[in-house]
């Protein structure tokens, strides 16, 4: 009942939104293109100002600045107020649609391949790093709660090889590995624990844990993956490689891996990041040295954003989390994305504003086994989150099913993250409210 609530009041709450909008462009028509030709001027001279130096940049800004108090004052007081309520009416429908969603973990674990059951870990080990995601060990009291289950738990220390340290635990006899930790560190290990076909667990203990997301587990709940030492489920899925390194995410190429190459990236993300970007993509900034093979054979030059992945994401948005619906597909997802025009790049960054960012013409997405990248110097690349400089070529291929994973019984093992479009959303929510599934066939 509290779904279909929930759902009711996510679709009132969006009528009365969309209602809202068009009532006050028909009783001032002007409002609509007044509000489109400022925030175009704005987003313009907002990204001419992040990628532009000295007196150009300031320029640019005080324009946006200018642009934004324009529409304002044009706007008047009952136009803002019924912009406040339209933002409140959409607050209050986004809270109701993830209450009438949940995590629809039925509905995606039906949409994977299930695994099997399998008993408890006789030695199991889990290794531990105590800085990663801002101290989360200590603060989900991992090390107690491992030695509660059994587990051996491992405290890493500035300048251990984690590799080494898997290594010499299987040679001492464990049957399960794991890793509480970020993205790199699960890659790591989860190569170990392929190498001797042992299983792996992960424990969401890192600072965004994609790994995690999209295996299904509760990253709010970290002392609860433990529960994957015990009897649990174990389905195998892929892990990805390039030049040796094996990766559990992703490896991005072009801009923003030119940014996390930077010393300064860990202490200072987005001062770092507008420092640079005039000269990566400013106007006299040289096109990203890559050449790759398109989805149609045809050969590419270069790309601004490059990402393969392991596995396609669900690609919405270019910030953020994206979601990648299956981890056993077999094949790597590739993105390519350029942007060499102001009116490019105005378009991105509305589309991305809305979560359609698949819809831009420079985007261009396809799977495949294996992806080779060339280059005429060392490529800087963002391999699961860990800046590294590879020696071209760069050969990115998939490994199938290469991993086992072991999984707590609740967790679904596939992402809790239901990527819906506008259509496919309102439809989801009128069916829950009717109390039906969200999609009636789950294998669409």
């Amino acid at each position: 009942m509290l779904r279909r609530a929930s759902a009711a009041l996510a679709l009132v709450a969006f009528a009365l939104a969309l209602t809202t909008v068009v009532v006050g462009f028909i009783r001032r028509p002007i409002l609509l293109p007044v509000v489109v030709a400022a925030v175009l001027v704005a987003v313009f001279s907002g990204w001419v100002s992040l990628v532009s130096r000295g007196t150009r940049r300031w320029v640019a800004a005080a324009v946006a600045v200018i642009a934004l108090i324009s529409l304002l004052a044009f706007m008047g007081v009952k136009a803002l107020a019924s912009a406040a309520a339209v933002v409140g009416l959409m607050v209050v429908c986004n809270a109701a649609a993830r209450i009438a969603f949940g995590h629809e973990q039925a509905l995606v674990a039906a949409a994977v391949p299930p695994g099997h059951r399998v008993p408890g870990a006789r030695r199991g080990v889990l290794f531990m790093n105590p800085r990663s995601g801002g101290g989360k060990v200590a603060r989900f009291h991992l090390l107690e709660e491992a030695r509660q289950r059994g587990v051996k738990p491992v405290v890493l220390q500035p300048g251990d090889d984690l590799r080494a340290q898997a290594e010499q635990a299987v040679a001492e006899g464990a049957d399960v590995i794991g890793v509480a930790g970020g993205d790199g560190s699960q890659a790591l290990v989860a190569d170990v624990a392929r190498t001797h076909d042992l299983a792996f667990v992960c424990i969401p203990a890192g600072t965004h844990n994609h790994f995690a997301l999209d295996l299904g587990l509760d990253r709010d709940d970290v002392a609860a993956a433990l529960d994957a030492f015990g009897e649990a489920v174990e389905r195998r899925v892929d892990l990805a490689t390039v030049a040796g390194h094996v990766f559990v995410n992703n490896a991005s190429l072009g801009l923003y891996a030119a940014i996390v190459q930077s010393g300064a990236y860990r202490g200072a993300k987005l001062g770092t990041a507008i420092d640079m970007l005039p000269d990566l993509i400013g106007p006299d900034a040289p096109d990203f040295d890559l050449r790759f093979g398109g989805p149609d054979g045809e050969q590419q030059e270069s790309a601004d954003v490059l990402l393969v992945s392991n596995n396609p994401y669900a690609v919405r948005k270019l910030a953020g989390a994206s979601s990648r619906p299956r981890l056993d597909s077999g094949v790597l997802g590739v993105v390519a994305v350029r942007a060499n025009r102001p009116g490019d790049l105005s378009a991105l960054l509305a589309l991305e504003a809305g979560g359609a960012v698949h819809r831009y013409q420079g985007l261009r997405q396809w799977t495949t086994p294996a992806f080779k990248v060339d280059s005429s110097k060392s490529v800087p690349v963002g391999l699961d989150g860990e800046a590294m400089l590879i020696e071209p070529p760069l050969e990115f291929r998939t490994l199938p099913g290469a991993l086992r994973v072991r999984l707590p019984q609740g967790a679904p093992g596939a992402s809790h993250t239901v990527v819906y479009g506008l259509r496919e959303t309102l439809l989801a929510l009128f069916r829950i409210a009717m109390d039906r599934p969200a999609v009636p066939d789950p294998q669409t």
